[in-house]
């Protein structure tokens, strides 16, 4: 049984939970698959599909889960230091409805000390079929000091070790698109 009687706002369904930890014997699967869900009543609209907002709830406890497994978990938050998102393009290709099951991708796209550039994949876990993305420009802080911080040596290699993994992987085609009216010269 969970004790978040001291957490405040949203809790992700990896708080007070133990969690599968890295294993340095273990290959790093490309990608990643870390969080399953059901899509939950409350995250059905007045269209009666998954509400735009909950697409980025549910990324977000995907990060959660890939933070946990490569070592940022509620320890590590306790020192005084996390990963912050900076940056984030949605998009949004096929709806999710009440009960459907959702599988999470996580690619890592690219990092250096400071920085990981990911890219996640919500599935149809029955069907397979690719529902939305996220890209994300993610910044490890120390929240003591509230600036940048370079990720502990320890972390940022398992970070190269699933960066080596996922090298192999192709670039999805919605990493790096922008928004915009596209004019057709007349």
């Amino acid at each position: 049984m969970r004790d978040l009687s001291g957490q405040h706002g949203v809790v992700t369904p990896y708080e007070g939970l133990g969690h599968r930890r890295w294993d340095p014997a273990v290959p790093v699967p490309a990608p990643l698959c870390v969080h399953q869900t059901p899509v939950k009543p409350e995250w059905v609209d007045y269209n009666k599909h998954m509400s735009e907002s909950c697409y980025l709830l549910v990324f977000g406890d995907n990060s959660d889960a890939f933070f946990r497994w490569f070592g940022i978990d509620e320890a590590y938050r306790a020192s005084g230091r996390s990963f912050f998102t900076v940056e984030t393009h949605l998009h949004y290709l096929r709806e999710a409805m009440e009960g459907d099951p959702l599988r999470l991708t996580y690619q890592l796209l690219d990092l250096d000390r400071k920085r990981a550039h990911v890219f996640q994949g919500m599935h149809h876990a029955g069907t397979g079929e690719l529902l939305a993305t996220a890209e994300q420009m993610l910044l490890h802080v120390d929240m003591n000091s509230g600036r940048s911080a370079p990720l502990p040596p320890e972390l940022y290699e398992r970070l190269l070790a699933i960066r080596a993994s996922h090298a192999a992987l192709p670039v999805p085609t919605q990493v790096g698109r922008t928004i915009g009216i596209r004019r057709h010269s007349a």
